[in-house]
């Protein structure tokens, strides 16, 4: 039953457009933020571990020398100078709570201790308990301790940026080949990428492939019955911009009846539809004959249609690789490869393909290439499929995606190798297949309808003539309230359940009693017994590669996990000053609760009296967002940043279709600046994207923003604008574009990358804007991970809520129905719900004084940085310290570049001294963006100014044909590189090389992160594609 996200229950002042009414404005005073940030004792009980001062990098002294740097008299009039007046509006944040668990002040914020104890009442509202054997795609499943602690809990490991400065990222990039390689023995498809979001998702990116390979001339899709619901429900989804037709087919009744599959596929269907996806074993357990797959395969082939599998990778080691019966698009989720269900995220989705298909797959692929001295190197291959380069033209939009959850994945597999990975796929086949038996020949109550053939899933329908039970409810509910066991009802008739690696032999006997089996199972006869053999069982050909079987000790696992933390540059190790990226510390208190089993222990299908825990931190947190953004709609499905954007343009297209039957709005107006996310969000969403002109200064043109929103007035759909701008700039424009958008009919989607420089000063609603979508992963503390996994909630106006998203399965936690909402938009109704409990916890300890000088102290670090640097590089945009920033600044380097140097080579010279580069070439090519975050200190920002001072001077050493000036074109350097290669150097070049600082040569206290490979060749890496660790043989032939 659909139902619709919660009309929040938020107060006037906190609702779009009401801000003028506003008498009470938030601080921005630097007295303020000194109280908040040197917490006094009122009594001798009030704690001691508050949060500001742990989480913002400046002291209030700090904060005096900066505003003098500046020559601002005070932090007041500095900010009332960086945004434009009617932009500032300060209105107050209300995160107080009806039924507040809280024993904090939300005011200043709760204490760490004060916020653990919060969650923790929170989290045991979970019926956390509850043995799930609900199954559909989530699985129990037992991580490695080893691997919990020393990848998933690690802050090398989760504070780490996506890996596009590959010479300081090797060890991640280690990391996803192995997942990579996993994912293509496992499939026996040639290609696979780095994740993405989930299995659903995965799916619709699979539907748009195959659609846009036919170039769009065929508009019907076939779907196997058997798909999950969920899967089925997402891509639906996505093909309702492009007027996507679907058929289902039921393959298992056509091979149960022995049907011709011919009759079904017909040629007048095959001539009209561009694929079929299958599931693989099927969402009720069964698992179609080779013969009846190959015969499938055939036929869609011979009339050029793709075959696209959903599988499971514990499957997959004990059934034949879907490449056996030539599909062409493997997918499914990685989940049950250690990660929990954690009511429904963050899981990696797979997605792997033929080779020839490899420049159309989505998502970040890493590939091997070479460094400066040969030496091999990996890196993202194949940049140019992807949004930040296609644009408009792209084919799907994903950006951040599952890289923690695919590491981990990755990391099961080596640690437990292919035999360890079989064996666990075979004990659960046994466990399943011994129940089976026992229901089948011992059974009153139900009979089997999943087949003969089958893994770890069951579906069984309640006998009429059965004497024990009158539905399949009481069913459900004896094994629920009296064993604490949840299954999954089908129908009216039906229930099946899943088991797995967890489930024990009591836990089998158990069943067998609630399915009213009369004879009980032995178990130590089964223990005496041999596995039984699944039928056309895959022999163990599959990760044969040294990774996959050299680590299976907990000795070894620990180094190895160890070796590659240790090759890459964290937050543990800098700051990592990238722009349009926030990339802010996580706070560890925040952490924390990702891994209780409060939370990681819940089935995303559970019943909802056993959520109530995540019932009321979606409440809660829905609140929060509502306050922040000034719009009170707000929906948390989407999981990442470009998936928020998706969604919130799918909303605006209902509501356009919705209020005019022939609507023909579909022009999207999006300024030249924007992410390449936008125009690749707005082109998935079927809107046709028409670029506005930004003018010499940054701002967009608002003569142009008008010309064409009056050109377009009748075909306006929305524009898309991000605020602060791509450029870093508050424009003084904003409520004009919005107005001139507004008067043409048109709504306004405001892009939230930027909403670090907004929060407590002004809102998207106080601005006027209709939708925002937020990266939580930005603002709100949620690590990057590597690349993922993100949240992208979207909050939009009371006209727009009705059409938030819905679950066709589980509906939402909120009560109130409109039917009007677009379809899932992911396979869960709330995405990544475990990593809210980040943000939550995050938002709660700054409180609502606080938070506004998380924005307040990005921007004043972002132009006390871009003061420092003036007077060495021309600063984009700004022409001096009269004219500020937001909180991101745009470095020039384009004069250098025509006299030999280029931006890439600074990047890579800013690793030579321990650091990641800023975001190079976006949004200006010949540029470097910097973005610092509220969590640097004075002494960072310092020591990353010194370094690119010291840079520009290495640029004059060059233009002056000095050798020393050539630590540029050659960083960065490893110590190979200066030791073993150091002949060609002169000893003061290598000094420099090494340690660039003077105070950093013959310092004890000096340590930075060397890179581990040298410069690396990308043309190379693109044009001899590798994307799959070494093989046996390699390895023996490149030690020869």
């Amino acid at each position: 039953m659909l139902r619709r996200s919660l009309q929040l229950n938020v107060s006037k002042k906190s609702l779009r457009f009401q801000s003028n009414n506003v008498k009470t404005l938030a601080s921005i005073d630097l007295k303020t933020f000194s109280d908040l940030y040197n917490s006094r004792l009122t009594t001798s009980f009030d704690p001691l571990d508050t949060f500001t001062k742990r989480h913002i990098g400046p002291s209030p002294t700090d904060v005096t020398s900066m505003l003098k740097q500046l020559k601002q008299p005070s932090l007041e009039t500095f900010i009332k100078q960086v945004v434009p007046k009617d932009v500032l509006v300060q209105r107050p944040l209300d995160l107080t709570i009806a039924n507040d668990l809280n024993k904090g002040d939300v005011s200043k914020g709760l204490s760490e201790s004060e916020m653990l104890t919060n969650l923790k009442n929170i989290a045991k509202l979970n019926k956390f308990e509850y043995k799930n054997l609900i199954g559909k795609g989530y699985y129990n499943t037992n991580l490695p301790l080893v691997i919990q602690r020393n990848l998933l809990e690690s802050p090398e490991w989760y504070t780490s940026y996506t890996p596009y400065q590959a010479e300081i990222s090797q060890g991640r990039l280690e990391s996803l080949l192995n997942f990579q390689t996993m994912i293509t023995d496992l499939t026996g498809l040639e290609i696979s990428n780095a994740s993405l979001l989930d299995e659903g998702t995965a799916a619709g990116e699979a539907l748009l492939v195959a659609y846009h390979l036919m170039k769009g001339k065929k508009k019907t899709f076939i779907l196997d019955k058997n798909l999950h619901l969920q899967t089925k429900n997402v891509i639906k989804s996505r093909g309702d911009p492009f007027n996507i037709q679907f058929i289902e087919v039921d393959f298992l009744k056509l091979e149960k009846e022995k049907s011709d599959l011919k009759s079904v596929l017909t040629d007048d269907v095959l001539n009209n539809s561009f694929g079929c996806m299958l599931q693989y074993p099927g969402s009720n357990g069964n698992v179609l004959s080779q013969s009846t797959l190959s015969n499938i395969s055939s036929i869609l082939h011979e009339k050029k249609n793709l075959l696209i599998t959903a599988t499971d990778l514990l499957a997959l080691t004990v059934l034949p690789p879907p490449s056996t019966f030539d599909s062409d698009i493997c997918l499914g989720s990685s989940q049950r490869f250690g990660f929990p269900t954690g009511f429904g995220g963050p899981h990696a989705a797979f997605f792997s393909c033929k080779k020839a298909l490899s420049r159309k797959i989505p998502g970040r692929i890493v590939g091997v290439s070479k460094g400066r001295l040969g030496e091999r190197a990996l890196r993202l291959a194949l940049q140019t499929r992807e949004q930040h380069i296609k644009r408009d033209k792209a084919t799907s939009n994903i950006c951040t995606a599952q890289c923690l959850g695919a590491n981990v994945a990755a990391m099961y597999a080596v640690y437990h190798g292919p035999q360890g990975l079989q064996n666990i796929a075979k004990r659960v086949y046994a466990m399943t297949a011994v129940l089976a038996e026992h229901i089948k020949n011992y059974g009153s109550c139900f009979e089997i309808t999943t087949g003969d053939n089958f893994f770890d899933t069951l579906t069984i329908r309640l006998r009429k003539d059965n004497k024990i039970f009158a539905t399949i409810d009481e069913v459900i509910e004896l094994a629920k309230d009296k064993y604490k066991i949840n299954l999954f009802k089908v129908d009216e008739e039906t229930l099946s359940f899943s088991l797995d690696e967890t489930v024990t032999l009591d836990e089998v006997v158990t069943l067998s009693k609630i399915f009213g089996v009369d004879v009980p199972i032995n178990i130590k006869e089964l223990e005496q017994l041999p596995y039984p053999t699944i039928k056309n069982e895959r022999p163990l050909n599959f990760l044969k590669q040294p990774v996959f079987n050299e680590n299976h000790s907990e000795t070894s696992m620990l180094r190895y996990l160890h070796k590659l933390q240790s090759k890459d540059v964290s937050l543990a190790n800098s700051m990592i000053p990238l722009g349009s990226c926030t990339m802010k510390l996580n706070p560890t208190t925040a952490m924390v609760p990702i891994t209780w089993p409060e939370f990681t222990n819940i089935h995303p299908f559970q019943p909802k009296d056993q959520v109530k825990g995540y019932e009321k931190l979606i409440k809660e947190i829905s609140q929060y967002i509502a306050s922040v953004t000034g719009l009170p709609g707000v929906s948390l499905q989407p999981h990442s940043g470009s998936a928020g954007e998706y969604t919130g343009l799918r909303v605006i297209r209902q509501y356009l279709n919705d209020v005019d039957k022939e609507n023909t709005r579909n022009i999207c107006l999006i300024p030249v600046s924007a992410h390449g996310t936008n125009p690749a969000s707005a082109a998935m969403c079927g809107f046709k994207v028409v670029p506005v002109k930004c003018l010499e200064d940054g701002s967009l043109d608002l003569v142009d923003l008008k010309l064409k929103a009056e050109k377009h007035a009748h075909e306006l759909a929305c524009t898309m604008i991000t605020y602060p701008s791509t450029y870093g700039i508050f424009e003084s424009g904003i409520k004009e574009a919005i107005d001139i958008i507004h008067q043409n009919g048109g709504l306004v989607y405001m892009d939230g990358a930027n909403m670090n420089a907004q929060v407590g000063l002004t809102s998207p609603g106080d601005l006027g804007a209709d939708v925002v979508h937020l990266n939580l992963h930005k603002t709100f503390a949620i690590c990057h991970a590597g690349g993922g996994p993100g949240v992208g909630p979207i909050a939009v106006s009371n006209t727009l809520a009705p059409y938030l998203p819905g679950h066709e399965i589980t509906g939402l936690v909120h009560v109130e129905e409109s039917g009007k909402e677009i379809k899932s938009v992911s396979s869960t109704a709330y995405g990544n719900a475990p990593l809210l409990t980040i943000s939550y916890a995050y938002m709660k300890m700054l409180g609502e004084k606080g938070l506004p000088y998380a924005s307040i102290m990005a921007i004043l670090n972002a132009n006390y940085m871009k003061s420092r640097l003036l007077d060495y590089y021309p600063i984009l945009f700004l022409k001096d310290d009269t004219t500020h920033c937001a909180h991101e600044f745009i470095i020039d380097l384009r004069e250098f570049e025509k006299k030999g140097i280029k931006a890439i080579d600074i990047s890579k010279r800013l690793q030579d001294y321990g650091f990641h580069s800023p975001t190079l070439a976006f949004p200006v090519p010949g540029t470097l963006m910097v973005e610092p975050t509220e969590s640097e200190s004075l002494k960072e920002l310092d020591r990353f100014c010194d370094a690119m001072i010291s840079i520009r001077k290495e640029i004059d050493w060059f233009l002056a044909g000095d050798e020393r000036g050539q630590v540029l074109p050659n960083a960065p350097h490893t110590l190979h590189d200066l030791i073993l290669n150091g002949s060609k150097y002169s000893d003061e070049y290598k000094q420099i090389a090494a340690f660039p600082m003077k105070d950093q040569q013959l310092n004890a206290q000096f340590w930075k992160q060397w890179p581990t490979v040298t410069r690396i060749d990308d043309t190379c890496g693109d044009l001899n594609l590798m994307c799959t660790c070494p093989s046996v043989e390699e390895v023996v032939n490149s030690q020869d």
